[in-house]
């Protein structure tokens, strides 16, 4: 499989340098040139599937062409040694809860995914280490760092604003030590995000070290999430309440999103989409207006969605031939405020006992009003509620317990490196590193 730049000015790329490079030379994300379709026989079939043999057909699709599938096999059942059940909430919304994996949050599967994909490749290349640079908003850094945390020849540079995650996120990277550096930027993940992607760019830089990304501008990272939606039909399937399936994400840097759009395009047949979103409305206003302005990101309750430029738009933009009438056909979108988010948490718990995250929120509120007659409404659930305890806590008057693999990261101690809001500063840092 060859892999194109959503920028259309660089070479053609094969999976293996597209993962190992994670960013194309004209600065676009990595594009595969054909998606294939699933035939429907494993449609018919996918009830009575594992999640763990639904992910390996779904990659083989994705990836077979590039990885021996004896070893796509093993990385697949490695990832995920665990199920994503979907939850009845009301009698026409269910939750898909995506945090059971190791950091509670779904960007577990993509960050192991690519951890044993990227060991795949650099063993193959007899390459001594190589470095793995990734901004988070809140979860990407956890999961990163917990999916690569004692892989052999990589080591991991997490970005993250100051102040801008909740303290069980931070713990969940910052006290891991062996080969991860936590990196504490005065900035907000925008600024975290154009480091990484000046490194990239940067000559010196990558003569000095190997450098890749694992943020979900890495085809490696967000493809894999492409499991959870067809786990999530085969779910509703075996319910019988799989014909007018309509998915909703809450989204911040739409790799989420994407990778679901992948899987429709490969055939998972969900009726439509939406994209719910906090306060940085961006790709609502795209829908909107047709017009795209990228903006400076906002704090809000909801952090991990806090992206004024998201990069996966690059690709759905690229997916629909920039068609914003065939974009909005298929994906609605819905945004809202931090009082919303909060008054639907307490309205949801209320009404039917169920926890929402502040992500979660979103998703769930964009289905209450948008949902069609005859529809079946499924939201992303895309971190358990306790990574966020202390505003759980207060909206919902509660204590929310903590999971022992939560307690187990905050009895670590913080070990970060404080940086300036500056490329050059970074840049000095990392060429001081052996």
């Amino acid at each position: 499989m060859q892999y194109y730049s959503t920028n259309h000015q660089a070479p053609l790329a094969d999976l293996h340098k597209a993962v190992v490079k994670g960013l194309a030379e004209d600065r676009g994300l990595y594009m595969p040139e054909v998606i294939h379709r699933l035939p429907q026989e494993f449609f018919d079939h996918i009830a009575d599937m594992s999640f763990q043999d639904i992910a390996y057909n779904v990659a083989s699709a994705f990836f077979g062409e590039d990885v021996d599938l004896d070893a796509l096999q093993e990385i697949v059942y490695d990832t995920l040694p665990f199920d994503c059940p979907v939850v009845s909430v009301t009698d026409r919304i269910y939750s898909l809860e995506l945090f059971h994996g190791p950091t509670l949050a779904f960007k577990d599967v993509g960050a192991r995914f690519m951890a044993r994909l990227l060991q795949y490749f650099i063993r193959m290349d007899g390459e001594e280490q190589v470095n793995v640079l990734v901004a988070t908003s809140g979860d990407t850094g956890s999961a990163v760092a917990n999916g690569f945390l004692g892989v052999e020849g990589i080591h991991v540079y997490v970005l993250y604003p100051k102040g801008k995650v909740s303290p069980i996120q931070e713990c969940q990277f910052t006290t891991l030590g062996q080969n991860i550096t936590a990196i504490e930027v005065d900035g907000v993940f925008d600024d975290c995000q154009a480091m990484v992607k000046s490194a990239f760019m940067d000559k010196e830089l990558n003569e000095h070290m190997k450098l890749t990304s694992a943020n979900s501008i890495n085809v490696a990272r967000f493809l894999p999430q492409a499991f959870y939606y067809f786990n999530a039909y085969a779910r509703m399937k075996r319910e019988g309440r799989a014909d007018q399936l309509v998915m909703c994400v809450p989204s911040g840097n739409f790799g989420n999103i994407c990778s679901a759009l992948f899987g429709h395009r490969m055939g998972l047949p969900i009726k439509r989409f939406i994209a719910a979103n906090n306060a940085n409305d961006v790709f609502y206003h795209y829908l909107m207006t047709g017009n795209y302005e990228p903006k400076a990101s906002k704090q809000t309750l909801a952090n991990a969605m806090d992206v004024g430029d998201p990069s996966n738009f690059a690709r759905i933009y690229d997916l629909f031939g920039g068609s914003h009438e065939q974009i909005s056909s298929l994906i609605s979108g819905a945004t809202y405020s931090d009082e919303q988010i909060r008054s639907t948490m307490r309205a949801c718990y209320e009404a039917t006992g169920y926890m929402l995250d502040p992500h979660g929120a979103c998703g769930y509120r964009a289905l209450t009003e948008q949902l069609e007659e005859g529809e079946t409404g499924v939201f992303c659930e895309t971190a358990h509620p306790a990574k966020f305890k202390e505003k759980v806590d207060e909206i919902l008057g509660i204590s929310i317990d903590i999971p022992d693999r939560l307690r187990a990261f905050m009895r670590g101690e913080k070990q970060s490196v404080a940086m300036p809001n500056n490329f050059d500063d970074f840049k000095s840092y990392l060429l001081g590193r052996s």
